[in-house]
C-alpha cells in the first residue's frame, strides 16, 4: 500500500524517527485509513522518509507487539485484525488501574489538577464531533493527566500499547456515540475528585470506562470484517459490581 508522502515528510529530523513513525502507523490504523489486510512495506517506508530500513524496523516491532502489525511468511507486513478478547481485556485493565488512580486522586484533591482538567474538558466540548481523531488525543490526554496526577505515570504507559485495539473501537463508534455524554462524564468526575468523594469517584470512572461494552456489539456488526472473533460465542464481559448499580 502507497503512504503518503506527506506526512512523513513532517518528519522531524532533530529527534528520534522510529517513535515518529510508530506514531503515525498508529494513528493511521486507528482512524482505518490502513485497514484489516492493508500491506504496508519496511523498504517503501524507509524511501518515504529517506531513512535506513532500521527506524522503520523498529516501529514495525513496537505494532507488532501492540497486536496492530503481523509479519506473515511470504505475504510480508500486514494491518491485523481488531482482536474482539484483547478490547475486553484492554478495557477490564484499563478500570482495575484507573479506579485506584482517582480514589487517590480523591483522597487529596488539588486545586490546580481541577483546574487544568477543567480547561481540558473545555477544549473537549469545542472539537466535540468535528474531528475525531482529535477528541481521542484529547481524552488520552486527561486520562494520561489523571494518572500523571497521581504518581502513576509508568502504569498508564503499561497499558497504552495494549488499549490500542480498544482505540480502533473507540474510532469506529465515535460517529454514533454521543460525545457530548463523555464530556459530561469526566465533568463528574472532576467533581467527584474536587469534593474528595473517594466512592462516587470510583463509581464515575467504572461507569464511564463501560460505555465501550455498549457500543462494542453495534460496532462489530457495521463491520464484521475489521474483527478477529474468538472460537465459538463471542465472550461476555465480566466486571465488578458498582457501587449503586450497573
Amino acid at each position: 500500500m502507497t503512504m503518503e508522502s506527506k506526512a512523513f515528510r513532517a518528519l522531524d529530523p532533530a529527534i528520534p524517527i522510529s517513535p515518529q513513525i510508530s506514531r503515525f502507523l498508529r494513528e493511521s490504523i486507528i482512524r482505518n485509513e490502513l485497514q484489516p489486510g492493508n500491506r504496508i512495506s519496511e523498504a517503501e517506508i524507509a524511501r518515504e522518509c529517506s531513512v535506513s530500513r532500521q527506524p522503520v524496523r523498529e516501529a514495525f516491532i513496537k505494532l507488532s507487539e501492540q497486536g496492530l502489525l503481523s509479519v506473515l511468511p511470504q505475504r510480508g507486513t500486514v494491518i491485523t485484525k481488531i482482536s474482539y478478547t484483547a478490547v475486553l481485556d484492554a478495557r477490564f485493565l484499563r478500570e482495575a488501574i484507573e479506579s485506584d488512580i482517582v480514589k487517590i486522586l480523591a483522597s487529596r484533591p488539588d486545586a490546580a489538577l481541577v483546574r487544568d482538567l477543567r480547561d481540558q474538558i473545555a477544549a473537549q466540548e469545542t472539537v466535540g464531533h468535528s474531528d475525531r481523531m482529535e477528541f481521542i488525543l484529547l481524552d488520552e490526554r486527561f486520562h494520561r493527566t489523571l494518572a500523571d496526577a497521581a504518581g502513576k505515570g509508568g502504569a498508564w504507559k503499561q497499558i497504552e500499547g495494549l488499549k490500542s485495539q480498544m482505540d480502533r473501537v473507540r474510532f469506529l463508534s465515535l460517529s454514533q456515540f454521543p460525545v457530548g455524554n463523555l464530556v459530561t462524564q469526566h465533568a463528574l468526575l472532576v467533581d467527584q475528585i474536587e469534593a474528595g468523594d473517594m466512592p462516587a469517584a470510583e463509581s464515575a470512572i467504572r461507569l464511564h470506562l463501560r460505555e465501550i461494552l455498549k457500543d462494542l456489539p453495534h460496532v462489530l456488526a457495521a463491520n464484521p470484517d475489521f474483527f478477529d472473533l474468538p472460537a465459538g460465542k463471542i465472550p461476555e464481559p465480566v466486571n465488578v459490581p458498582i457501587s449503586g448499580g450497573e
